[in-house]
């Protein structure tokens, strides 16, 4: 899509920008945050090191007018799975 930057004229920077690891992610009308962090294929230390790298991404998002907790929980889940909370 335009918005996400995957319809675009300029090719070469677009899949410069993905190949080096640009990720998208969404927030639905719950204030619920999707994205992808990893393949099922990722070892256990590439998984942790994506997740807290978007968590430091999300929270830095944070408007400093914003009052009280921005995160309340993290889960995780493959794609038609059941969901499993993580503790942050």
């Amino acid at each position: 899509s335009p918005r996400a930057g995957t319809v675009t004229q300029d090719v070469a920077t677009a899949v410069k920008e993905y190949k080096a690891g640009k990720v998208e992610f969404r927030v639905d009308s719950g204030a619920n945050v999707h994205c992808v962090v990893g393949k099922m294929s990722f070892d256990a230390d590439k998984l942790t090191e994506n997740i807290e790298s978007l968590l430091t991404y999300v929270r830095s998002l944070k408007p400093s007018s914003s009052k009280g907790v921005y995160l309340r929980g993290v889960y995780l889940s493959a794609t038609m799975m059941p969901s499993i909370s993580v503790v942050i």
